[in-house]
């Protein structure tokens, strides 16, 4: 890998980012570093001006193509005019009390959802599409109807900064109580570990796809949940409950393994059988993961 690339790695990197003074200044920097990797990907001269164009079509009338992107990227796009460039984008950040949880050395998985959440808000209003944020645990703690200006970006900025994790999880509850306010249809974007039951969770997002939304999820969990590499007796205690367990780490790590693979794939596949864009993120993975999951959905709906 060449000193460049990881550059760019290292200016998306979650611990780094957070370290950060302010919400806005991490969201900035994460769409920056991500616009520069756009520019190294195959989406290289086109990649910026993404919401303005899209792929040619048998069909399409050829005096709206875009000659300078054609000789930058051997492709055709046609313009498009603004007002079939907005998207109204819902964001919905899951901060329930298990949220709050992170391996040593690791940002949390709220912290990494915030980072997240802010960064698609900042690059959603920057390319005039409108954007909303739900926050939620076991109901819902703050909601901001979609709008597409900059002074609108700085309070939702100022509600995720003051976010704090909070109540146990009700995340197919909070999702069908957020689906009753989505009027428009058009973008939801969900970010949380989903730890709740996954039949319920996929009623919920069904209600979004009954209202003609696209639905993209973003599963945030800490490596360590996935791996349960604890190497010591160790007592668990339930983040939501408070609830507390000692035991011997090794002797249940593949019943647990177990049981958590059977969990993520029945998630994925269940969401993959409803035309529900499922991806699956830690939290040491670089933001532009995410943004990029992001920018491919947003390039199909052009």
């Amino acid at each position: 890998m060449s000193d460049s690339n990881n550059k760019l790695i290292n200016r998306l990197d979650p611990t780094l980012i957070s370290k950060l003074n302010s919400l806005e200044l991490k969201a900035k920097t994460v769409v920056e570093g991500f616009k520069v990797g756009l520019h190294r990907s195959p989406y290289h001269g086109f990649s910026v001006e993404f919401s303005e164009h899209k792929a040619y079509m048998q069909g399409d009338p050829i005096k709206n193509i875009d000659w300078k992107v054609f000789g930058k990227s051997d492709k055709l796009f046609i313009k498009q005019y603004e007002e079939e460039t907005n998207l109204t984008c819902h964001i919905l950040l899951d901060i329930s009390a298990s949220m709050n949880y992170q391996s040593i050395g690791i940002i949390s998985k709220l912290d990494y959802g915030k980072i997240l959440a802010a960064s698609l808000s900042y690059l959603m209003v920057s390319q005039q599409d409108s954007v909303g944020l739900s926050l939620y645990s076991n109901k819902i703690e703050n909601y901001f109807p979609p709008r597409s200006n900059k002074i609108y970006l700085q309070k939702l900025l100022q509600g995720l900064e003051n976010v704090s994790p909070t109540n146990k999880t009700e995340t197919a509850q909070c999702l069908n109580l957020i689906a009753e306010k989505v009027k428009k249809r058009g973008l939801v974007v969900i970010i949380s570990d989903f730890f709740d039951n996954v039949d319920s969770i996929i009623t919920a997002l069904k209600h979004f796809k009954y209202k003609k939304n696209e639905v993209i999820v973003f599963q945030i969990l800490d490596p360590i949940e996935k791996s349960f590499a604890f190497d010591r007796d160790t007592i668990f205690v339930d983040i939501e409950t408070r609830d507390e367990l000692s035991t011997q780490p090794h002797q249940i790590r593949k019943a647990y393994q177990s049981a958590m693979n059977e969990f993520l794939e029945k998630l994925k596949s269940e969401c993959l059988n409803n035309k529900i864009e499922y991806n699956q993120i830690d939290t040491k993975t670089p933001f532009d993961k995410a943004l990029f999951a992001y920018f491919k959905k947003r390039t199909r709906l052009n």
